[in-house]
């Protein structure tokens, strides 16, 4: 897969993820910066902490601002009040933009830490792969929930962390045998569809009975 065509899924990514933090940070009834820190960091957190596990310093958020960017214009954007208005009116729209707004950023930050694990490893294990995947995909969703006073998605939702992992599974392990674009491809699908089945469904993980 070629460099600009993962720059445009990171580009992707980065607003579907960024809408999300905006999203919580408004319902949480937070100032334009807090909606716009809960935006950035939904956006690049993830990647951040799959760069320190993966030893790249300083994190490739803070050696190429177009992320954080994108992020931050986005974030600001979704703050608008005619946006603002849109989103938050209806209970169902915010549902539906949240869902398919995370997604998509989990799907493709999944598979573009496989990716980067796969760059900067000279023989990465699948441990490693699958583990930094999941990381890049459910990291900057976790530091959202936390800084937003909430219970980490991936514990109470559906099977969110759970979709990455597959996803991730998946892309590792077709990654050799169908080459790295359909790998990456097929695991980005792999997840979304797995989200918006679980969402459809309520399928989730047990959980201990009251």
């Amino acid at each position: 897969m070629s460099d600009h065509l993962v720059l445009l899924l990171e580009l992707i990514g980065t607003v579907a993820f960024s809408v999300s933090g905006a999203i919580t940070g408004l319902k949480k009834k937070m100032d334009v910066l807090g909606v716009v820190i809960l935006g950035l960091t939904t956006a690049v957190g993830g990647g951040v902490i799959r760069d320190l596990i993966l030893g790249v310093t300083p994190p490739n958020t803070f050696r190429n601002p177009i992320y954080a960017t994108f992020a931050i214009v986005t974030a600001i954007i979704v703050f608008l009040p005619v946006v603002q208005n849109l989103i938050m009116k209806k209970r169902s729209i915010y549902n539906q933009v949240m869902l398919v707004m995370d997604s998509v950023g989990l799907g493709i930050f999944t598979v573009v830490g496989i990716k980067v694990a796969h760059t900067v490893s000279a023989e990465p294990g699948v441990f490693l792969l699958v583990f930094v995947g999941v990381v890049t995909g459910v990291g900057g969703g976790v530091l959202r929930d936390i800084m937003a006073g909430e219970r980490p998605y991936i514990f109470v939702k559906h099977f969110y962390a759970c979709a990455s992992l597959i996803g991730a599974l998946l892309c590792v392990l077709i990654w050799n045998s169908l080459g790295e674009a359909n790998a990456m491809i097929l695991g980005t699908a792999a997840v979304i569809v797995l989200r918006l089945m679980a969402a459809h469904f309520r399928w989730s993980l047990p959980k201990p009975r009251d």
